[in-house]
């Protein structure tokens, strides 16, 4: 007899919870249908990608920068137009590229040049609408990283981001990929940045759905019961 009231009251909680979590529980399966739709390869537009240069081995002794002072922090070598490059970042976050076999330092990108490396290294990238700079302060929205970049508009609305220090590519952001950011947003509930997948909001709504969906199966087992007690009558 002790089983009805506490079924019932599994039922109304069941209901209440519905109410509560039910916008969370469709906004997370529709964002989960949508980022399902495309491979990550393609939303990251690296299918549009044409350069294949590997990069260089890594050889300071018989370099130029086997030298450089104690303040360098990092150092890339990559293959760009056919050299080695070395792409520097000292303690202090300043980025710079100087011929990895001279030690020549080679110029920041200018418009022109990001246009160019767009137009030979992005499929359809000849099709430029806008080339606009951004310090790495005021970077938009859908790169979210502190580095000072051209970003290269394409006609199709693709978004191509060039490093002005390190002479390459950062970023491909196509239209697909903004809606998918957008999604993702949805997803974790965080449309601010976008990156916090471990918040209050988002553990709270999760703890409740999971709540919710197993007094869903004990309830099974009530409906179950209840359908062969009507058979039998």
């Amino acid at each position: 007899m002790a089983t009805k009231p506490l079924m019932r009251t599994l039922a109304q909680w069941h209901i209440w919870l519905g109410w509560l979590v039910g916008v969370p529980i469709v906004l997370w399966l529709a964002s989960g249908l949508f980022m399902t739709l495309k491979p990550l390869p393609e939303v990251r537009g690296e299918h549009l990608r044409l350069d294949s240069e590997a990069p260089a081995a890594l050889l300071i002794e018989g370099s130029a920068l086997a030298d450089e002072d104690a303040q360098l922090k990092e150092m890339r070598v990559v293959m760009q137009e056919g050299r080695a490059v070395a792409i520097l970042t000292t303690l202090d976050g300043v980025t710079s590229r100087v011929d990895f076999a001279t030690g020549e330092p080679i110029p920041a990108l200018s418009a022109q040049e990001a246009s160019a490396l767009v137009a030979r290294s992005i499929i359809g990238g000849d099709a430029v609408e806008s080339v606009t700079f951004y310090n790495a302060n005021e970077v938009p929205f859908d790169f979210r990283r502190p580095v000072p970049v051209w970003r290269v508009a394409l006609e199709d609305g693709t978004f191509v981001y060039v490093g002005r220090d390190t002479g390459a590519i950062e970023a491909v952001r196509t239209r697909w990929w903004r809606w998918f950011d957008f999604a993702w947003g949805l997803h974790i509930m965080d449309m601010s940045e976008r990156e916090d997948n471990s918040h209050a909001i988002l553990i709270g709504f999760a703890a409740l759905s999971l709540m919710g969906a197993l007094i869903g199966c004990v309830l099974m087992f009530r409906r179950r019961k209840a359908r062969v007690k009507a058979a039998a009558t």
